[in-house]
């Protein structure tokens, strides 16, 4: 369980490791929001079964105890004016400690990386880049990343469409996987 006690009284907080122990409230709690993380207060209560107030506490430590790290909007990229989108495979020249930290600085400093990835494997990082059209992708493979530090090899590769677009797979808040 996380957070404060819920009308029933009962005591949360109980540390499991260094997790807290979610009960079925934080998973449905946690459910909910990770489907419309702009849901009111009061609708989020009535979906958990909480009162309004039990619930804005437990969101409270579970934002407290860091298992929701951020609200965010998903935004249409097509409507943007950015429906390509690139996976590129990056390969360093070195895997030294001094040359990862390097490439990462940079890649995050770079306007057209959306996710980034150390990866295990023949590759050093997975890479995903939007883009208006092949044209502006080419630009972007020259002007940003070839001229990230240390880069050996550059291989892309271009989504057709999206089939599966999700932040969070179901299994994650499942309560058998939740350690409850």
């Amino acid at each position: 369980m996380l957070g404060l006690p819920d009308k029933g009284g009962a005591a949360l907080g109980r540390k499991r490791g260094l997790m807290m122990e979610l009960d079925h409230l934080d998973l449905k709690l946690l459910r909910e929001l990770a489907t419309n993380s702009n849901v009111t207060q009061s609708d989020l209560a009535e979906k958990v079964g909480l009162s309004t107030t039990a619930c804005v506490r437990r969101q409270n430590a579970l934002e407290s105890g860091r298992y929701i790290h951020a609200y965010r909007a998903e935004l249409n990229l097509t409507a943007l004016g950015f429906p390509a989108t690139v996976v590129v495979r990056i390969a360093l020249h070195s895997q030294s400690e001094e040359a990862l930290s390097t490439f990462e600085r940079a890649a995050a400093l770079c306007p057209s990386i959306a996710r980034c990835f150390l990866m295990s494997g023949s590759d050093d990082y997975l890479i995903l880049v939007v883009a208006r059209d092949i044209e502006d992708f080419e630009h972007i493979h020259k002007t940003q990343l070839a001229r990230l530090p240390g880069v050996a090899r550059i291989q892309s590769n271009f989504a057709l469409r999206t089939i599966l677009d999700r932040d969070l797979p179901p299994r994650v808040l499942e309560r058998s996987r939740a350690g409850t």
